[in-house]
C-alpha cells in the first residue's frame, strides 16, 4: 500500500485535477488530505465534488483544516464574520451556480462535518497546522486537543527542538518548497497563492520514502 499526504487545495480543482493525474493512486493507496479543500481558490465546489468520487475510487482520509471549521459557523447557522474574513466569499459563489441563492449539497456539508481532525500510523501524525512543540504527541492530544492547536498552530515552525515521538505531516501555512525535517514534513506550497513568486505549488509527498511531487497551479 502507498501513503501519500496531499497539501492544501483552497478551490484550485483543476489543480487537483493535475495532481492527481501525476499520482495516478491505485485502489491499493492511501491518500491522507490534510485540509482546507475550500476558500480563496475558484471552485471549492468542484474540489469537494472530485474528492467525493474519489473516495468511491482510493482510500482517503479527509482532514479538518482552519477553513472547513470556519465553514462549520455558516453550516451551523451562526456568525461566520471570519469565515467571510478568510476567503468565504468565493466558496459561497462557487454554491450558488447561477441561483440567486447559496446552495450546498447534503453530501458536501456532511464532508465538512466529517473531516477527521487528525489521524495517526505507527510512524506518522497527521493533523492541519501542526502541534505545540514542546510537548509531546500524546501530551499535545492530552492537553491541546483543540481546534486552536490542531487546525491553527504554528510555533512549530521556528522551533530549535520538537518533542514529538514520531515525524508530524501538516499543511495549513504556506512555504515555498516542503519542510522536511526529522519529526516535521510541512507541504503546504501555497497552490492558491500564485500570483505570489514564490508559492502557486500543490505538494503531495509519498511516505515512508518521503519522496515529494510537486504540480504548479492550474487555472
Amino acid at each position: 500500500m502507498g501513503l501519500i499526504a496531499i497539501g492544501d487545495i483552497h478551490g484550485c480543482a483543476q489543480t487537483l485535477d493535475a495532481m492527481l493525474e501525476r499520482l495516478d493512486p491505485s485502489a491499493d493507496d492511501h491518500l491522507v488530505f490534510v485540509g482546507d479543500y475550500v476558500d480563496r481558490g475558484p471552485d471549492s465546489r468542484a474540489v469537494i465534488e472530485r474528492l467525493l468520487e474519489l473516495r468511491e475510487e482510493v482510500r482517503c482520509t479527509f482532514l479538518r483544516g482552519n477553513h472547513e471549521a470556519l465553514m462549520l459557523s455558516y453550516l451551523n447557522g451562526e456568525n461566520y464574520a471570519l469565515w467571510q474574513a478568510n476567503g468565504a466569499s468565493s466558496t459561497l459563489r462557487s454554491y450558488t451556480n447561477g441561483r440567486r441563492q447559496v446552495h450546498i449539497p447534503d453530501a458536501h456539508e456532511q464532508f465538512v462535518r466529517n473531516a477527521e481532525r487528525y489521524y495517526e500510523t505507527d510512524d506518522f501524525f497527521f493533523v492541519h497546522a501542526g502541534l505545540k512543540p514542546q510537548c509531546s504527541i500524546r501530551e499535545n492530544l492530552e492537553r491541546f486537543n483543540d481546534d486552536e492547536v490542531l487546525l491553527w498552530e504554528r510555533d512549530h515552525l521556528e522551533a530549535p527542538h520538537l518533542a514529538w515521538e514520531k515525524p508530524v505531516v501538516c499543511g495549513h501555512t504556506p512555504q515555498p518548497t516542503p519542510i522536511n525535517r526529522d519529526r516535521l514534513l510541512a507541504i503546504d506550497t501555497g497552490c492558491v497563492y500564485n500570483m505570489h513568486p514564490n508559492l502557486g505549488r500543490l505538494t503531495a509527498v509519498h511516505l515512508p520514502e518521503r519522496e515529494f511531487v510537486t504540480v504548479d497551479y492550474v487555472g
